[in-house]
């Protein structure tokens, strides 16, 4: 693990975060709110710099309730964990992610609405540092080490992860009308979560390079942006369902006309076996004893034949009409699809490389 400069140096950092919640009074935040928000910052940012400053693995509760001027019981009414003293925005990202995913976020689509909270995210940590004079990225390069090399700190932060994924399948199931455990929400839940893997694999990658803050920012933003790229090609369709209502409905209703077609031709082939099997039925109980009666039973059993033949056919045209017209009606809603979203993209502009 790096070493810190010097005590000053996590002082200073520490008291600037201070001073940051100290400022950031809720418009309806009451004194008690105020007192318990201010507490648990307080519990966690002193946690964190013991953490750093020894290892995570040898400092006790105990030695951040005496820190603090807190009870040992006062810290885990705050943190149920030791870890979560660490990993102590999963609330707040919970909030952040339901609220950009959810139904609430208007016609954003899911990648961009991540990036953006991933952007934000990395932007408040910038400025803390700023905020406390660093010129580098000491403290996250020593934060991002000590996570790396605890294997209780990787697991409470995988297990926060998939979490984290299943509010946000929930948020874009609720925005697409469909059950959260079916495949589509889950899968593009797990690659939106994945974002937040490469988001951080970059701050340790690039936190150890000796780059200035705006440096390290636009770096680490350009590593998200070029993952983003990538996995917007394949959310497409799913992210079309959860940003526009119409255009979900089209496809609905294409699926369903395919699958009446479908139904349509089940049946008349059922049909056609039924009609078969009844005749070769008859004709085997057909006695030679009246040849005239069987020869003229046979004729009759034929034209049914070529009747029901013949009704087969026009059935299986026009199936096959609907099927053409189906086939239409799914590449025009397709294609309007793809205009409505080439046009909102227009609209927003190019996109940033960070």
């Amino acid at each position: 693990m790096h070493d810190y400069e010097d005590r000053g140096a996590q002082l200073d950092w520490r008291q600037a975060l201070r001073r940051r919640v100290d400022s950031t009074l809720g418009e309806n935040e009451g004194l008690r709110e105020r007192k318990k928000r201010l507490t648990r910052q307080l519990i966690s940012d002193t946690a964190t710099m013991l953490f750093l400053e020894r290892g995570f693995d040898e400092v006790k509760i105990t030695e951040v309730a005496a820190e603090c001027g807190v009870s040992e019981k006062t810290i885990y009414n705050y943190f149920p964990t030791k870890e979560s003293l660490v990993l102590d925005q999963e609330e707040e990202m919970r909030e952040e992610i339901a609220r950009g995913l959810g139904v609430g976020a208007g016609r954003t689509s899911p990648v961009e609405a991540m990036v953006s909270i991933i952007t934000e995210r990395l932007h408040r940590l910038v400025s803390y540092s700023k905020d406390a004079g660093l010129s580098d990225m000491v403290m996250l390069r020593s934060f991002a080490d000590m996570i790396d090399q605890t294997p209780s700190l990787r697991n409470a932060q995988a297990d926060m992860t998939e979490r984290l994924a299943q509010v946000a399948a929930r948020a874009m199931a609720a925005r697409a009308d469909v059950d959260p455990a079916d495949p589509e929400p889950q899968i593009a839940a797990d690659a939106l979560l994945g974002l937040w893997r490469v988001f951080f694999r970059a701050t340790v990658k690039y936190a150890d390079q000796g780059r200035s803050i705006e440096e390290f920012e636009e770096v680490v933003l350009a590593d998200v942006a070029r993952a983003a790229r990538l996995i917007d090609s394949g959310l497409w369709s799913f992210s079309v369902a959860v940003q526009n209502t119409n255009s979900r409905d089209q496809l609905k209703s294409a699926a369903e006309a395919s699958n009446e077609a479908r139904k349509q031709v089940v049946v008349a082939i059922k049909q056609a076996k039924a009609a078969w099997h009844q005749i070769k039925a008859d004709v085997k109980h057909q006695t030679h004893d009246d040849h005239d009666q069987y020869r003229s039973a046979r004729d009759a059993q034929k034209a049914n034949l070529r009747r029901a033949s013949e009704q087969l056919r026009r059935d299986g045209q026009n199936l096959r009409d609907v099927a053409r017209q189906t086939k239409k009606e799914a590449i025009t809603a397709r294609q309007q699809l793809r205009d409505e979203l080439r046009q909102q993209r227009k609209n927003a502009g190019p996109r940033s490389s960070k």
